[in-house]
């Protein structure tokens, strides 16, 4: 972006939208029409069409106290593709919409659309539209998704059977581990902006919250051993949570066991610092953006083994209710308690 600007009153929204997407690449041909005209022209032929929307609010999902611009344009991208992964789909397209407020400039506007463009290209996907308007406070990033896939390749969340097996991709509570200590040592330059974060030696969970990746990776390995998931959904908001989606919607009951949730070690060390439950963190943190799905156990000798997903629990008759099997072995009601965006509004 070589020509710069400072105040965004000094191009208006049409000059700004031209000034963030000049370096947009297109790299699908089922794009026909990009960024230009009134509207974007998709072509996916005989391919079913996966849309999926998120919006990330200033002071509810990003604090730009400690949040890199280039990282949250980067993520914003991410979360929503990880929806249309979790539909076992391909993403193709994206639209961008922002609501700017006055305090942010054009460098800052620019540097967020710059991850943006980099997780675009990453991820193989068009920019293809979107919108700018004012906020009058903060911050407001809007994106909506659209992959493709064919309709038998589809999967949805309704579809586990019974003696299913229940895997997740990944590890767990780590982006919820990062978001503790970036929490903590914002209370402390809060207390004296001279201070230097203490932050070395954590860069694990701190890329796991400011910067996940989307599993397309999963996706991949599982076609390529020909194992076709019964039902998925991504890690965005506590692994109970999740479960208890997929069984409301399978009408279905799950037995989850502790022992094998995976769990990395940073995170196992930053959470105990904290003086909190790893396993409560993986089950309730959120934000992992991980894939949890169910297989047959036919499928089971085409995945094990495999070092990106691990097996941790079976599905079960509804009546069954839905389960943690403890460490200990006993048996505990598993409780959704993911994040909330919603809890924090008498706060404002």
């Amino acid at each position: 972006m070589a020509e710069k600007y400072n105040q965004l009153k000094d191009l208006g929204e049409f000059k700004l939208i031209e000034y963030l997407t000049q370096n947009v690449k297109i790299h699908h041909s089922s794009t026909l029409k990009g960024i230009g005209d009134d509207a974007a022209v998709i072509d996916h032929e005989n391919r079913k069409t996966v849309v999926s929307t998120d919006m990330l609010v200033e002071g509810v999902h990003f604090d730009m106290v400690f949040t890199p611009l280039k990282h949250l344009g980067y993520k914003a991208v991410a979360v929503n593709l990880s929806d249309i992964y979790a539909m076992n789909a391909q993403p193709r397209q994206i639209t961008v919409s922002l609501a700017i407020s006055s305090k942010y400039s054009v460098e800052a506007i620019a540097d967020i659309y710059e991850g943006m463009i980099h997780a675009a290209n990453f991820y193989g996907v068009d920019i293809i539209g979107g919108d700018t308007t004012s906020s009058l406070k903060g911050l407001i990033i809007s994106i909506t998704a659209l992959g493709e896939a064919k309709e038998e390749d589809i999967v949805y969340r309704n579809g586990a059977k019974e003696h299913d097996l229940l895997v997740v991709s990944g590890d767990l509570g780590g982006a919820y581990a990062g978001l503790n200590l970036l929490q903590r040592e914002k209370e402390v330059w809060k207390v004296n902006p001279n201070m230097q974060p203490e932050l070395e030696g954590y860069d694990y969970v701190l890329e796991r919250q400011l910067k996940p990746e989307a599993r397309k990776d999963v996706i991949q390995f599982l076609s390529e051993l020909g194992v076709k998931p019964s039902s998925m959904i991504d890690v965005s908001d506590g692994l109970a949570s999740e479960i208890h989606h997929i069984c409301k919607q399978s009408n279905l009951g799950c037995s989850l066991y502790e022992e094998k949730i995976p769990i990395d070690p940073m995170t196992y060390k930053v959470v105990r610092e904290f003086d909190m439950d790893p396993t409560v963190c993986a089950l309730s943190g959120g934000e992992d953006y991980e894939l949890l799905f169910t297989i047959s156990q036919s499928d089971f000798d085409k995945i094990k083994g495999n070092p990106h997903w691990t097996v941790i629990g079976h599905m079960t008759d509804a009546s069954h209710g839905v389960n943690l099997i403890t460490s200990g072995g006993s048996v505990t009601p598993l409780k959704a308690q993911g994040w909330n965006s919603f809890d924090d509004q008498d706060k404002d």
